[in-house]
């Protein structure tokens, strides 16, 4: 009789059912029978602030088919599949899954799973932290030089965030929480300190300013800051002609060009009217457009030549005539002599001449187009077109320095050699 392993068929059977009897007598460490399907969690990557991608290998199925597999993740330890998960496929092998709708700077546990019908496999454990996307930080650290049209604002972005501010300025109105959305400027873009200096405000108005800066995330805002523009001043020169003041930055200004006709000590000041004589002086003489006060003393002033302006006693007490220094940082203030001009001209065309480029009188300054009288001839010029101004400061014996404005040009301009014997226009800025 043969034995049954000497059988040829069965010998056969056998070895066909070898492996299932193999996998399905696997043994774990402590001697029980593993069914379920063996796999294991990768490495997490492309991180974002919202999103992972986590992968997993289904190494064995275990004999029983894998119907289902995927990541499993949660914010606390040894996440399953009660957790949330995406799902990566089903069988052997590899995937990876792409977990979305995280929150920003938050740490997570993910595991691999695998599911067949005897149970569900999980890999190790690893975790993961999504970035953080941070709009930047910034302030508005005070307003200054605070008059009645202007004030000069102060911000400083501390943080940039997690991307690069495009855009840094300040929004500002009669109303609380300004936005970029109503009135604002652009200051630039990063970080740092940064500044601005706005016209055109309304007197003895109370206003709200923030200071804003922009990533590709989001725009952040200051805390807000109020303040009030000043109302009108005034100052009399020893005539008892008024004028107005205004603030641009740390001056102050008169808003209309000087008529008096004595000096601030009560001596007069000579009217010169004769052209020749005025050609000759050697002393302070002061005269009208054409010689006729009564249609050009209002609102272009008085003519004046360098030796009255140069006096020390033209302007009122407690005032003077600028120096060439003092126009400088005024047109500095104003955002450079190449556009201070149309921030300074009276706007329109009812004094100056047409197209009056660029004039808006945004800083209240409200120059004149006053012309000259000229020390060669004695003959008056350019009344509409020109606003001269003198300076007190010398270039040598014979010259001195002047400012003009030009119905052409939104530029201030400066000539070095005006004669002593020229006459122009005085505005007077205070001690």
């Amino acid at each position: 009789m043969k034995t049954l392993t000497k059988n040829p068929a069965i010998r056969f059977l056998m070895v066909l059912l070898l492996p299932c009897f193999l996998v399905s007598c696997m043994k774990s460490d402590n001697g029980t029978t593993v069914t379920i399907p063996a796999v294991i969690t990768q490495t997490p990557s492309a991180i974002t602030d919202s999103s992972a991608s986590v992968g997993g290998f289904v190494t064995s199925d275990q004999g029983f088919a894998v119907f289902e597999r995927g990541i499993c993740f949660s914010k606390n330890q040894n996440p399953t599949i009660s957790d949330r998960t995406v799902k990566g496929g089903s069988g052997t092998g590899s995937y990876t899954c792409s977990i979305t709708g995280l929150d920003q700077g938050t740490l997570y546990y993910a595991r691999a799973y695998a599911l067949n019908s005897t149970g569900t496999g999980y890999g190790d454990q690893v975790s993961f932290t999504t970035t953080l996307r941070l709009t930047p930080v910034v302030s508005a650290d005070s307003v200054g030089n605070i008059g009645q049209y202007a004030a000069s604002f102060y911000g400083d972005v501390t943080s940039e965030g997690t991307s690069a501010v495009t855009v840094r300025g300040f929004c500002w109105g009669t109303s609380h929480n300004p936005a970029v959305s109503g009135t604002h400027t652009v200051n630039g873009s990063g970080g740092g300190i940064f500044s601005y200096n706005i016209f055109g405000l309304n007197s003895g108005t109370k206003y709200y300013v923030r200071a804003y800066a922009i990533n590709d995330i989001g725009t952040s805002y200051s805390a807000e800051i109020s303040f009030t523009t000043g109302g009108p001043q005034t100052v009399n020169d020893i005539d008892g002609n008024v004028y107005n003041v205004i603030t641009l930055g740390t001056q102050v200004w008169m808003v209309e060009n000087l008529k008096t006709t004595r000096f601030n000590d009560g001596s007069a000041i000579p009217n010169i009217t004769d052209a020749y004589a005025w050609c000759l002086q050697t002393g302070p003489g002061y005269c009208w457009y054409n010689n006729d006060q009564a249609a050009y003393g209002n609102p272009y002033g008085a003519i004046y030549n360098f030796y009255a302006a140069s006096s020390g006693k033209l302007a009122p007490a407690g005032w003077h005539i600028p120096t060439h220094a003092e126009w400088t940082a005024l047109t500095d203030y104003l955002g450079g002599a190449s556009v201070a001009g149309g921030k300074m001209k009276e706007a329109g065309t009812s004094h100056w001449a047409s197209p009056n480029t660029g004039a808006d009188n945004s800083s209240g300054f409200t120059a004149l187009p006053g012309g000259y009288r000229s020390s060669a001839t004695g003959e008056f010029h350019n009344i509409g077109m020109d606003g001269y101004y003198w300076t007190s400061t010398v270039s040598d014996p014979l010259n001195s320095y002047l400012r003009y404005f030009y119905y052409q040009s939104a530029a201030v301009s400066y000539r070095s050699n005006a004669s002593l014997n020229d006459g122009f226009p005085v505005r007077c800025v205070k001690d």
